[in-house]
């Protein structure tokens, strides 16, 4: 059996259609039919060659959900359902050992010293091939861990919950926001919607959105999610920034500010509004960005400030992103803007490059 992938030879270029032979699998793996694939913005980095993990030739594509095509032996959901042909599932986009200090004594997963990722560090160029969601099926490995999926749902409104969803999962993990907190979050892409949404649900007091002028209607979607409040810095000066964060935080500051921007100038103008003894975490950075603009003293020391990074994520937070979205309780089917056949993934790429989509997915069957 032979299935179509959307390949990157060059660094730069167009991806290219190519075919592959699906490989036997080992004990433990999984083939599974792409049913949808995220475009996600590291793609476009990745594609860009901005990311030093990534090998070429390569099907990109590291967020995906899917039906179970064939078994290489029986196999379980982390819920302990056996799995089999015709389930829809999603599973784990890192591929860990299990084995290192990260993975057995330090618990981090998502830290683990031999970790590769679906569509970001795996090369096509090698059996299995089929190793990126830009393509009509995947080959996972057999640690690989899954999670069933209700077939009556629309599986490309749970696509962002594999990338951003967990992501924002373990930023918000990390940042431990607490019933009350008063939180800004930083850039209202799909993993500062998610953000927003899992800092409501484990009870934040109010959560705040900053963005820029190509963010307006993404503002405005924030809103929709339970946004207190959002602030465009493109249509303010720092000084109206300060006087509206002061007058929303009676002068205190946040309790904690999550900055999905991935753009270092923006923490430096937003740490120095966390409140003593509050949290900065930075989930938004998967590629090289240089040095952060900070005052050590000013802004860390002197008001006890934890100023933390967060590293992509671990089957827990997948779970969690997973749930948050079957709860109904926020209008997640929002976040897809657009959909498009595997052939055209490039044209995905230019419109997430451009903002034209704030999420784009391809369809591998239609």
């Amino acid at each position: 059996m032979k299935a179509k992938a959307a390949v990157l030879r060059e660094f730069g270029k167009p991806l290219e259609m190519q075919e592959f032979e699906v490989q036997p699998l080992g004990a433990g793996e999984v083939l599974a039919k792409v049913v949808a694939a995220g475009v996600c913005g590291s793609d476009v980095h990745i594609w860009k060659g901005e990311d030093p993990r990534t090998p070429v030739p390569i099907i990109l594509g590291h967020e995906g959900i899917g039906e179970i095509a064939d078994l290489g032996s029986q196999k379980r959901d982390v819920l302990g359902r056996e799995l089999k042909p015709g389930d829809l599932v999603m599973w784990e986009r890192g591929i860990m050992c299990g084995e290192c200090y990260q993975c057995v004594i330090a618990k981090q997963p998502a830290l683990c010293s031999a970790r590769k990722t679906y569509g970001i560090s795996v090369s096509c160029a090698e059996p299995p091939y089929l190793n990126g969601h830009y393509a009509q099926y995947i080959h996972l490995r057999a640690r690989c861990h899954f999670l069933k999926i209700d077939p009556e749902i629309d599986p490309k409104v749970l696509v962002p919950a594999s990338c951003s969803g967990a992501t924002a999962t373990h930023a918000v993990e990390q940042a431990d926001v607490k019933p009350g907190d008063n939180v800004l979050v930083i850039g209202p892409g799909p993993v500062g919607l998610y953000v927003l949404a899992s800092c409501l649900n484990r009870g934040a007091g109010a959560v705040y959105v900053a963005g820029a002028a190509p963010d307006k209607q993404r503002l405005e979607l924030c809103k929709q999610f339970g946004a207190a409040g959002t602030l465009n810095v493109s249509e303010s000066t720092p000084e109206e920034r300060a006087e509206q964060i002061a007058e929303w935080t009676h002068r205190l500051g946040f309790n904690v500010g999550i900055d999905c921007t991935g753009i270092t100038a923006s923490v430096g103008e937003f740490l120095q509004y966390v409140a003593p003894y509050g949290a900065y975490l930075i989930p938004g950075i998967a590629t090289p960005v240089g040095q952060l603009p900070v005052s050590l003293y000013e802004h860390l020391a002197r008001k006890n400030v934890r100023l933390q990074g967060v590293w992509v994520s671990d089957t827990s937070h997948l779970y969690q992103a997973i749930r948050l979205v079957l709860s109904g309780r926020f209008p997640f089917e929002t976040i897809v803007t657009h959909s498009y056949p595997l052939e055209a993934a490039n044209q995905a790429l230019d419109d997430m490059a451009t903002r034209k989509a704030m999420k784009a997915v391809l369809e591998p069957w239609e």
